[in-house]
């Protein structure tokens, strides 16, 4: 028997999937590790943490898995997340995340500065906080001997590839993600680095998913009794490893993961600049490109998790609605406002904050649970519209991730967005995707697009209800007035 394993560096774990050669997983295991966050608005992680994290995890897959037949390993993981290491190859400071938001009072003038620049003018509505450019920027700026200490910049996911390899390379989608890179052309800017003033050679190269960067060193494969030759893949960050996982590339149909944050994604043939959403770069062996368009709402499970979790005090998402009635879902007048952390996509405001409108004395436990799940699934319908994605598209739309697992979840999408819901059986992840992609490169005789045909599967079918999608339609255009009424509120 041979083994694939695919590593997804999350926000707060490491995962590890280990797969056969049948595409059957064979093993699982992951830890834990915190984030620091020394001032409001500030997410760093010392990326040693990572390293830690994944020998841990490494250490407890093997009790069950034989290290010797591992044939191949892929990265995936939190995307923008920036690691700057120096001449020695040391990671210089804490890596500056995905989630940071200290750039926020920089933001304007780099988009103004940006909009200049008629060759890369489009970067301007992508670059936002936490982007690599931003990051990069605000190094440059705040911390110059840091900043000149910078041999190369590491994106995510790659830096555990550069460690159990020692070759510091990026993927498309990284690449395209980080606001330093032309999408016109699929390589790194040099108006954006100019305009930046960041020294050409501390770049990584740029190749596809499935290249391999190299072969665990000689340190890994004595400490955990790897063969000398097995392959690590350049990697991808772990939306795009979701999209193969969930056939989004394969079958062309969107889907919305629901983790942390709530990513909505579907591939398109060319870029269109004139809706809202990243555009993202993908290549499999760095020469056929194709682009997957990505919306996000920051918080949705986070969402979830600060109502049930921190303010609740439970630990059972599926107790909170148990119980609940679906003929009566729209019904509750009470709203929730999810964008607890600033919004990215529909209104690119990093400041915006969520809200409760509407309690009363005879509000309910179980209707602020609701209203949190249709608050995101109004945020997730804003989405789609400023997305551009047509109801031909929708009618196909698959959801996985965390969130998906909860039925009444998946009932009250089905109602808002007024579309088919489709629930792909659990375990389609980033790590998964990027698994499989281990697989294909690690073995001539396995075909990506046979292991996508075997493994992706419809657990449950939802289809809206006339009576709730009616509720659900006055409920929104309520919702939509929300965001104008907070600004009014706030406004010096």
């Amino acid at each position: 028997m041979k083994y694939y394993i695919g590593i997804d560096i999350g926000t707060s774990s490491v995962k590890l999937t280990c797969i056969d050669e049948n595409a059957k997983v064979a093993g699982e295991s992951s830890k834990e590790y915190k984030i620091e966050e020394p001032k409001s608005g500030w997410k760093e992680i010392d990326p040693e943490k990572w390293i830690k994290g994944m020998e841990e995890a490494f250490a407890e897959l093997f009790e069950t898995i034989d290290p010797k037949k591992v044939e191949a390993i892929g990265v995936t993981g939190q995307m923008h997340t920036v690691i700057f290491v120096d001449r020695e190859g040391k990671s210089i400071r804490p890596a500056l995340m995905w989630n940071d938001t200290r750039t926020a009072n920089l933001i304007p003038k780099l988009r103004e500065k940006i909009q200049m620049i008629d060759e890369v003018s489009y970067i301007s509505s992508i670059i936002s906080t936490g982007s690599p450019a931003a990051n990069l920027f605000w190094l440059s700026q705040y911390e110059e001997e840091n900043f000149a200490k910078i041999q190369k910049f590491i994106i995510g996911p790659d830096y555990i590839a550069y460690r159990l390899t020692g070759n510091i390379q990026t993927d498309y989608c990284e690449a395209s993600t980080s606001s330093l890179c032309d999408l016109k052309t699929g390589a790194w800017s040099e108006e954006i680095r100019r305009l930046l003033e960041f020294p050409r050679d501390i770049y990584p190269e740029i190749k596809g998913t499935c290249e391999v960067c190299g072969t665990v060193t000689k340190q890994w494969q004595e400490k955990f009794h790897f063969k000398q030759d097995v392959k690590v893949l350049t990697g991808t960050g772990d939306n795009p490893a979701a999209a193969i996982a969930t056939g989004c590339f394969a079958k062309g149909y969107p889907v919305l993961s629901l983790g942390t944050s709530g990513v909505l994604m579907y591939p398109k043939k060319k870029i269109n600049f004139e809706v809202k959403g990243k555009n993202i770069l993908f290549s499999m062996d760095g020469k056929d490109v194709l682009i997957l368009v990505q919306g996000v709402v920051q918080s949705t499970g986070s969402s979830l998790a600060w109502w049930v979790k921190n303010t609740l005090q439970a630990d059972d998402f599926m107790e909170e609605t148990t119980g609940v009635d679906l003929k009566h879902l729209g019904e509750n007048e009470l709203m929730f406002y999810p964008h607890l952390v600033g919004d990215k996509t529909i209104y690119q405001d990093p400041e915006l904050r969520g809200s409760f409108v509407g309690i009363g004395t005879d509000t309910t436990r179980k209707e602020m649970t609701i209203a949190v799940m249709e608050g995101i699934a109004f945020a997730v319908r804003q989405l789609v519209s400023v997305m551009g994605v047509s109801k031909e598209e929708l009618a196909r739309l698959k959801v996985t991730g965390g969130g998906s697992k909860n039925e009444v979840w998946m009932q009250i999408l089905a109602d808002v967005l007024n579309t088919k819901v489709e629930q792909l059986e659990s375990g389609a992840g980033a790590g998964y995707g990027i698994a499989l992609c281990a697989a294909a490169a690690g073995d001539e005789n396995l075909s990506m697009n046979d292991l996508i045909e075997q493994t992706v599967s419809i657990k449950n079918t939802f289809i809206p209800r006339q009576y709730n999608r009616e509720l659900y339609e006055q409920k929104y255009q309520k919702y939509l007035r929300v965001y104008d009424a907070l600004k009014h509120i706030y406004q010096e």
